[in-house]
């Protein structure tokens, strides 16, 4: 499995906004574009679709952009890679086929064999909320390890 482009901007989009004090209001596209090297008109279409899944609030106008839907330690990684690539599977290749009833020789235990792993890959990003990934940031807790996780 590979994280998308969309994927990764809308978390890198989504930890800037938890990176900002709650007292700051609403931030502008502009201002997370700038903050995160992101392309402005790619990030707008980005913070549209997670606002369409509820992970962000936005406000039109002077002072206007966006907020959190919820706090930093309620939206997990899993849930924003979900929100902007759809669900999160090694691919679509349908459920294992039930009582033994297998088509193609081996095709069933493969199946079960990457729903095993797209099932280990939702746990683990969904392992990681907003708030660890701040705390990581700012040096107030241990990086994953790239192996383990």
């Amino acid at each position: 499995m590979k994280v998308s482009t969309r994927g990764d901007y809308a978390s890198r989009a989504l930890v800037s906004l938890a990176l900002q004090p709650d007292d700051t209001g609403p931030t502008s596209v502009r201002d997370i574009a700038e903050r995160t090297g992101l392309p402005q008109p790619y990030l707008e279409q980005i913070l549209l679709a997670l606002k369409g899944a509820g992970l962000v609030h936005s406000k039109r106008g002077v002072g206007g952009g966006y907020t959190l839907a919820r706090q930093p330690e309620k939206i997990t990684l899993g849930e924003i890679v979900s929100a902007v690539d759809g669900p999160i599977a090694l691919g679509d290749f349908g459920e294992p086929h039930q009582n033994g009833a297998c088509d193609h020789e081996g095709q069933c235990v493969l199946l079960a064999v990457w729903a095993g792993i797209s099932g280990r890959i939702r746990t683990h990003l969904d392992s990681f909320t907003l708030a660890d990934i701040v705390a990581m940031s700012r040096g107030q807790a241990d990086w994953p390890d790239p192996v383990l996780g």
